[in-house]
Order: C-alpha cells, then sequence, then structure tokens
C-alpha cells in the first residue's frame, strides 16, 4: 500500500478517506486530496487504535483501516459475548453475525468474523485491483457459501480471480473488466453477486425466483476483474512515474487521437483482451490491422497470436475447465446484447438476450462483422 500524507492526491487517498468514514471518523469529502480534515481524522484514528499519531497512513494505519475496506472485523470471543450482544456493539445483526460464522459455538476465546452493516460492495468509488480484493475477501467472510479461487495472474502479477456460488447442474460464466476504460462492470457485477448472496442467506428471491432455487439448480462463476492491470491505469492506482505507467503511455503515443489514460482498453502491455481468443484470431487481426492497429497501444491491437497474453489465458483455462453452459461477458459500450457468433447460437441465447433487454432497455442485436472475432 502506498504511504500517504498531507498534501498528496489520487485514487488511495480516496480509499483512505471513504475508510476513514466508515470507521466513525470525518475526513471531509471524499475527493481524493489529503487536506487537513482528513489528517486530523488520521491522527484521530492512530490516537484511538494506540499508534504514532503523526497523521502519516503507513503499514500499521492501513492495517488499522483495512477492516473498514473488507467490510468486516475479527474478534476474540470474551465470556457472556453472543451474537446478539455482539451485533449491538457493532451495529449490526445476530443473523449476519451467525451466516458468517456457521460452524461457530460462540465460546470463549473463539475467533469469529463480525459483519459490518455496510455492503461489502462499494459503489461510489473506481475500482483497482486492490479494491477488488478488499470486495472479494469480504463478500466471502460474510457469506462463508462463496468459494474464492484464483485462475491465473496479470502482466504485472495482480491476481485474477473467480468467485463461485451454487450447487446445480446449469454452469454459468459471468466475467467483466475485459476492457481497462469498462472497469464499472466489476461493481455492477459483484453487487448482483452480493445481492444473489444476502438474497440466499436470508431465505429471500432474486428477480422473484427463490435464491435457494437458483443455488440448487445452477453453478455460477464469476470473474469481476479481467483486466486488473489496465483498469489499474485507467483509475489511477498505477501514477505517472510508475515504470508501468510510463511504458503505457510510450505505447500510448502511436496513437494520439486517443485519449491516455482514459480511452485505455487494452491489458498494459498493449494488448486488446477482447480480442485475443481463438475464434477466428486471424480474420480480427486482417480486420484491425486494415484499420491501423499493428502494434500494441491502448485499443484493438490483437496481439501476435491467440492466447498470448496470461490474463486471456486464465480466461480460457477457466472456460475448458468449468464448460460453461452459459456464458455472459459485460462491457459498457454500445447499448446492445450480442448473442451469437457468426452463425453459431448455443440454445436458448436469443430468449436469453430478450430477457436482458427486457430488463436493461437494451437493443438486442447481432454482431457487426467487423467486431465478430476473437473476443
Amino acid at each position: 500500500m502506498q504511504m500517504l500524507r498531507f498534501g498528496d492526491t489520487g485514487l488511495f487517498v480516496q480509499y483512505l478517506q471513504t475508510a476513514l468514514l466508515r470507521a466513525g471518523e470525518e475526513p471531509g469529502e471524499v475527493d481524493g486530496i489529503f487536506g487537513r480534515r482528513t489528517e486530523r481524522a488520521v491522527v484521530r484514528l492512530q490516537d484511538r487504535v494506540g499508534i504514532r499519531s503523526d497523521g502519516i497512513v503507513g503499514r500499521l494505519t492501513w492495517a488499522a483501516l483495512y477492516p473498514y475496506l473488507v467490510g468486516s472485523t475479527f474478534v476474540i470471543l470474551r465470556e457472556g459475548d453472543t451474537p446478539e450482544s455482539l451485533a449491538e456493539q457493532y451495529g449490526t445483526t445476530a443473523e449476519a453475525i451467525r451466516t458468517a460464522n456457521p460452524n461457530a459455538s460462540f465460546s470463549p476465546g473463539e475467533t469469529v468474523t463480525v459483519p459490518f452493516a455496510t455492503d461489502a460492495v462499494f459503489t461510489d468509488l473506481p475500482y483497482s485491483a486492490f479494491l477488488t480484493a478488499c470486495v472479494l475477501e469480504g463478500l466471502t467472510l460474510r457469506y462463508p457459501f462463496l468459494a474464492k479461487y484464483t485462475i491465473g495472474r496479470s502482466v504485472i502479477g495482480h491476481k485474477i480471480e473467480a468467485v463461485r456460488i451454487g450447487a446445480g447442474a446449469l454452469r454459468v460464466g459471468v466475467n467483466a473488466a475485459h476492457h481497462a476504460n469498462e472497469w464499472i462492470t466489476a461493481p455492477l457485477t459483484l453487487m448482483f453477486l452480493e445481492r444473489y448472496a444476502k438474497a440466499l442467506s436470508q431465505n429471500g428471491a432474486v428477480g422473484g425466483v427463490s435464491a435457494r432455487t437458483l443455488y440448487e439448480s445452477a453453478t455460477l462463476t464469476l470473474v469481476p476483474l479481467v483486466n486488473p492491470d489496465g483498469v489499474d491505469l485507467v483509475t489511477g492506482a498505477l501514477s505517472e512515474g510508475d515504470s508501468f505507467y510510463e511504458s503505457a503511455r510510450a505505447l500510448s503515443a502511436d496513437y494520439p487521437s486517443i485519449p491516455f489514460p482514459s480511452g485505455w482498453k487494452a491489458n498494459i502491455a498493449g494488448v486488446d483482451l477482447n480480442l485475443g481468443y481463438p475464434a477466428g484470431w486471424e480474420n480480427a487481426r486482417a480486420i484491425k490491422f486494415a484499420q491501423g492497429f499493428t502494434r500494441p497501444g491502448p485499443r484493438d491491437y490483437v496481439g501476435t497470436r491467440p492466447l498470448e497474453t496470461p490474463e486471456n489465458r486464465a480466461m480460457a483455462e477457466l472456460t475448458q475447465r468449468e464448460q460453461f453452459n452459459r456464458a455472459i461477458a459485460y462491457h459498457t459500450q454500445g447499448g446492445e446484447i450480442y448473442w451469437e457468433y457468426q452463425e453459431y447460437a448455443p440454445e436458448g441465447s436469443r430468449s436469453l438476450a430478450e430477457q436482458f433487454a427486457a430488463a436493461s432497455g437494451y437493443t438486442v442485436a447481432n454482431v457487426p462483422y467487423g467486431s465478430s472475432f476473437a473476443g
């Protein structure tokens, strides 16, 4: 984690300010500017937890704030502690504590997870590899029936994580943020996952269907952040001076009409991950080269071969292993729902696309020829 102090700005200052708010301190507006109010809030927190009160956010201060980014804390039980008394102390519910600790006896000396009342998924912050990891940890802590695992690593080395829910025969794969500047699809899919998990824990429903029925009939695997490095570039987790940032900026210079970094869609090496799969890759190469995307850059460069990138390989291996009956990829541009590949249309895909269209207001559309391949 970055060390932060008065005068710093950026994404991690926003994370700091959000954590301080959730910790009950008042840093001022969550604006990414480490001003005097934020500094005073840091000092108050440091005083409260018993670490050096210098207003500088280093390792120990981040550790004290981490539970407020994950949305849960660990408590060693004392004599007389119960889910009800813990709920009153931490402002949450006894039901949430029991859900997070299905095998706990709630005996003195036992360590239990106490989820906070706030949702685990942030919907008001730019995302990054770090924040996505926090959210996934928070979700699996409060809903232990979720299974989180790593399917690969990015160019920089960030984990590409998947989370599974369900025990049914129908296998559904959902992924988001293939494109860096479409990072908003990550919190969208994570928000859906949290709603589903909460409904399941409370014997509720999702879209009018029993969550328990969904759980028993289908197995859902979600990869919320396929392109963590690219997202970090766009949202500011990578900053000027970082070697990967500067390398990407140099690649972007070959495409001056595309704004940097806001126009960046590719992985950090300049390969468009939505053009990196084997299906019709040679056609994609011909189309994109004809459009002038002949070298690594912010978007539309197909690479030198299919599955060249570690991100594409991770997704391909997951798909081969799971053999999904349904696969859904979230993007943000176009307002359309694509449901077929050339003449190939999985059974029920058109009907499913129409249901999505009815719910979203998007249009069911055939994939344009120029966008048909390798994605």
